[in-house]
């Protein structure tokens, strides 16, 4: 017959390593791979005329979109949002909402406030 509470006993309270939290290897390939797309969006730091510009570069380089997730530490492409306008799930990969509701997820979020009150 096992003795339940010996087993239990002899459990660690975590395996978790320093490594275990963050993987900076992917980090640096996944950042890697949109280093450009970020440097874009870092132009928007700053600015005074956040929403304006924020729609100008959506709209000459739209895949400045797929970045948007990473800024708020998302891993999905696919951001569900609900408020008393609605319900929204919003695609970063592929846009699924004209530029306007984009707009919409950037102020709602705070990313607007975090871009136009920073400095470089």
């Amino acid at each position: 017959m096992r003795d339940f509470n010996n087993w239990l006993s002899k459990f660690k309270t975590s395996i978790s390593n320093y490594g275990y939290y963050v993987d900076f290897y992917k980090v640096y390939r996944n950042v890697g791979a949109i280093k450009v797309e970020l440097n874009i969006l870092n132009s928007l730091i700053g600015s005074k005329d956040i929403e304006n510009e924020f729609e100008q570069i959506v709209v000459k380089y739209p895949e400045t979109l797929k970045c948007i997730p990473i800024l708020l530490a998302v891993r999905e492409r696919e951001i569900f949002a609900v408020d008393s306008d609605g319900e929204f799930t919003y695609n970063f990969k592929n846009a699924n909402f004209g530029i306007e509701q984009y707009k919409v997820f950037m102020r709602k979020t705070g990313l607007f406030n975090l871009m136009e009150n920073q400095r470089h």
